[in-house]
């Protein structure tokens, strides 16, 4: 059991870490990205200025079809974990998973495995569900082997994550029962700067491949443009998204070494050069203020935080119990299963308790989820103002979010619930009236209404 002295000290280090995290956010989140006040105010976010009314119509009827099966998603998923984590049930299911595995790092292992996967087989159906939106609005171009493919890759890559991640935690719970979490800590930060820095050139290859944009007048504008805003790139990638999707997009991933702009097939397809010089200033501004590596780096802190408060919560008698968890330690018989390593102890460090780790972590995502949605709003606004300043050209600033929406089938006029939970970028009306703030700003020609 933990002591009150390491108690007292870990509710501190996740107190400063929070605080640390918060005022960070707070002084440098750019919640103003343009620079100045606008003349005569800020332009009105009204859909109607450059949707038709049959675009708008289509982006109701396809936010209406994908709403009930993310928002049944999300309370399944979160019924699922909770009810493995928070009573006996996750623990006997571990139990059965682990039976006939003697060792205890293995047993933590089978269990990572074991649970996740009923997670991931649980969302399935909402998967499928979803993927049959996609393809009747025509956004998905994927043959349903090549989607459960995608969706078997996902869940490997889910395996080594969290075994990684548990197997070094209850390695720490076993040899620093009163202090584990000061090395969980620095092993959390670790983790996820190494994932962020590894996640071009390990991860994104498993489900797309990638080759570079070739030689041409769009590649030397592209690099030129590059190098005139002062960001080192060496390269601009083609995914081949189009094996996938309709969808247009873009995007910068890694830091140092791995940092790579990455660009979707499906927009040089069909997407004049003006617009794609566009979209690529915009990932270039992500580059120049090093987005990657701050969200990296205060998401690392949030991580460090969290292991800090899972110490607390780990250390309480009556959350291990009612996740069926004994706080005692384990009879010689069960000792007598750990293959030599020692008995298998009762508490936090028994591998039953994995089901608790993996609800706790699963409530804390889904709390931060909207604070991290709202920051990202903000980055990327900056982005588009970087873009703006870059090119100077808002008009087809505007004529490429249109497009982006349009093709995208993107929400033209989310409510604040969907905002709040799975907005992380500005709505296509949004951005398109900051364009024209950014005109006005720069006592440049506003851009008109699109609207046919």
């Amino acid at each position: 059991m933990t002591d009150r002295r390491s108690r007292t000290a870990a509710a501190i280090a996740a107190a400063v870490l929070f605080a640390a995290v918060g005022a960070v956010l707070a002084l440098t989140t750019p919640w103003n990205p343009l620079e100045g006040d606008v003349p005569g105010g800020s332009a009105p976010v009204d859909p109607a200025r450059d949707f038709g009314a049959s675009e708008i119509a289509r982006s109701r009827a396809f936010d209406a079809a994908l709403a009930p099966r993310a928002y049944t998603s999300l309370v399944v998923g979160l019924a699922v974990v909770l009810v493995l984590g928070l009573t006996p049930l996750g623990a006997r299911f571990v139990s059965w998973a682990t039976a006939r595995v003697r060792r205890r790092t293995l047993r933590v292992a089978a269990a990572a495995v074991a649970l996740t996967t009923v997670v991931h087989l649980a969302g399935l159906p909402f998967g499928v569900w979803g993927e049959a939106i996609l393809r009747d609005y025509g956004l998905s171009t994927q043959t349903w082997p090549e989607w459960l493919l995608d969706e078997a890759k996902s869940l490997v890559l889910t395996w080594v994550i969290w075994t990684i991640a548990l197997v070094l935690l209850y390695w720490l719970l076993r040899r620093f029962p009163r202090y584990w979490w000061t090395g969980a800590a620095a092993g959390g930060f670790a983790l996820v700067v190494a994932v962020s820095f590894l996640y071009p050139v390990v991860f994104e290859p498993v489900f797309n491949r990638f080759h570079s944009l070739p030689r041409g007048e769009l590649r030397t504008s592209l690099l030129a443009m590059a190098e005139r805003d002062g960001v080192p790139v060496k390269d601009v990638l083609v995914a081949d998204a189009s094996r996938r999707t309709t969808a247009l997009n873009a995007y910068v991933s890694g830091f140092g070494s791995t940092r790579r702009i990455v660009v979707y097939d499906t927009l040089l397809k069909s997407t004049p050069r003006a617009r794609v010089e566009t979209i690529v200033a915009h990932e270039l501004g992500h580059a120049k203020n090093a987005d990657v590596l701050y969200g990296t780096l205060i998401g690392a802190l949030g991580v460090s935080g969290a292991v800090c408060l899972l110490h607390l919560l780990l250390g309480s008698p009556r959350l291990l119990r009612r996740a069926g968890v004994r706080t005692d330690t384990d009879t010689d018989a069960d000792a007598a299963t750990d293959g030599g390593e020692g008995a298998s102890g009762g508490g936090a460090a028994d591998p039953r308790s994995v089901a608790l780790v993996l609800a706790l972590v699963t409530v804390a995502m889904q709390i931060g989820g909207p604070v991290q949605n709202l920051i990202s709003r903000r980055i990327e606004a900056r982005a588009d103002a970087h873009a703006l300043n870059l090119t100077r050209d808002p008009v087809t600033f505007v004529s490429m979010q249109h497009e982006l929406s349009v093709r995208n089938i993107s929400d033209v006029d989310p409510d604040i619930v969907e905002r709040v939970l799975w907005m992380s970028h500005p709505s296509g009306p949004e951005r398109i009236a900051m364009a024209r703030d950014w005109a006005r700003l720069h006592r440049v020609p506003e851009p008109p209404p699109l609207r046919p």
